[in-house]
């Protein structure tokens, strides 16, 4: 049914969208927009133009030559290796977890739901403590590790664990209300005719929320790239071996080496400014694919 009003004496159709934009005034919308865009202006451009002008303050060859640097690289590398670990750790729990709530009934599916949500209420320092707790050389387990000679605090371990831990709603978040709106008629269809529960998953459910899916891993990976608090308490600050990125920047600019933090903090820049039109173009097509199933 069309959402259009026929207006009498009018020879068109206008949608309400339409007549509402007409009678709010010109000066308002003129005043609410360039408020916005001077909102936008002081808190992410401004700042977006500082970060890149203070890391060429010194010059390209420093800016390469600062990105070249032993520690920096290593930050580099233990941020990517990381991000490599906990997104496609959160990518198949996300897709169970959201599989599980959205198509099943069972017992236990609301505590499920509310742990799913737990990092999001529980500050990232507090959660990089309890890792500490639970594998430092105090810890409930650290006697156990130190006698088999493992560590997973103050080491690689610990970060991939903390990061997947600040990081695992994001998937799960994302397809729970997706999988939710489309139901389960297709899957059941799909099982009439015969289709194994591999099939049923590759050829239907996984099609169906692909991009849903693609949205979700764009944000655990800017998280995962980006995470400084559980990660600093449970890294160590050791530097070349446990110092992410973020991490690198904090101790630069700490050590009045300015440019070379900057320098750090802009490619941090460049990969959120690309996460955010993957972003964007994600959300396009999820909501062109929620129009289409519709």
């Amino acid at each position: 049914m069309s959402d259009a009003v026929t207006i009498p004496g009018a020879s068109a159709r206008v949608r309400p969208e339409a007549l509402r934009r007409a009678n709010e005034p010109r000066a308002l919308r003129w005043a609410l927009t360039a408020g916005a865009l001077a909102f936008l202006g002081l808190f992410l451009v401004v700042p977006l133009v500082a970060v890149f002008d203070e890391a060429l303050s010194k010059g390209l060859s420093f800016y390469f030559s600062s990105l070249a640097d032993p520690d920096a690289r290593a930050a580099i590398v233990l941020t990517l290796t990381v991000a490599l670990i906990a997104v496609p750790s959160n990518v198949v729990f996300g897709l169970a977890a959201s599989w599980a709530i959205a198509k099943f009934e069972f017992r236990g599916k609301a505590l499920l739901t509310t742990l799913i949500d737990l990092p999001f209420s529980v500050s990232p320092v507090i959660s990089g403590l309890v890792y500490v707790l639970l594998f430092g050389a105090q810890g409930w387990f650290g006697p156990w590790l130190a006698a088999h000679d493992v560590q997973i605090v103050f080491a690689v371990p610990g970060i991939v664990l903390a990061t997947i831990f600040v990081t695992f709603p994001f998937v799960a978040r994302e397809l729970i209300p997706l999988m939710q709106a489309q139901g389960a008629e297709e899957e059941e269809a799909a099982r009439v005719l015969g289709a194994s529960a591999w099939q049923m998953w590759r050829r239907v459910t996984l099609p169906n929320v692909k991009w849903g899916l693609l949205y979700g891993v764009i944000l655990c990976n800017a998280r995962a790239m980006g995470e400084f608090g559980a990660v600093s308490v449970v890294s160590g600050h050791i530097r070349g071996q446990t110092d992410t990125m973020p991490l690198a920047v904090e101790i630069l600019y700490n050590d009045y080496n300015f440019a070379a933090a900057f320098a750090l903090a802009s490619l941090l820049a460049l990969i959120a400014l690309v996460t955010l039109g993957l972003k964007v173009f994600a959300e396009r097509r999820l909501a062109a694919a929620a129009i289409a199933h519709r």
